[in-house]
């Protein structure tokens, strides 16, 4: 699979945690930055992230933060994009298999990095269930960003 990774200085070391197991479980992966410096803000990573994801260029983001927050807000602004911040495997998962989820946000200062890797890892292995009712969410949620 195909992931774009990002993360701002909050994030940096955890997303270098997530890049050694995209690795290890055989990814492609491309870091679109943040080394952790202390002007790296979040919005500057989560944009170029989200827009390649988009465009269909990379299957999945995952994008780290102090919360996930921020680049949560940011990368759901680009339309097409449904991020996910979660800190648990369970809402990890069913991102994926009830909403399409195609990028993670997490928080870096919220979980450790053992619990941020099976995150990882529940999200990488979960699939789009592709039942109706959540199809029909989903095209809920693509019609709010034809609206505005």
């Amino acid at each position: 699979m195909r992931i774009a990774i990002g993360a701002d200085h909050a994030g940096y070391k955890l997303k270098e945690k997530v890049i050694g197991l995209l690795k290890e479980l055989g990814h492609t992966y491309q870091d679109f930055g943040g080394q952790g410096e202390p002007g790296d803000d979040y919005p500057d990573f989560a944009a170029p992230v989200a827009q390649v994801v988009a465009r269909g260029e990379f299957e999945r983001g995952i994008l780290v933060c102090g919360t996930g927050l921020g680049m949560g807000y940011a990368a759901n602004k680009v339309p097409g994009i449904r991020a996910a911040v979660c800190h648990d495997t369970y809402s990890a998962r069913l991102s994926r298999e009830h909403n399409d989820a195609n990028i993670l946000c997490l928080g870096a200062r919220v979980v450790g990095p053992g619990l941020a890797l099976d995150i990882v890892r529940a999200w990488l292995n979960a699939e789009f269930s592709g039942e109706e009712r959540h199809r029909r969410r989903i095209g809920k949620i693509d019609a709010l960003e034809e609206r505005g």
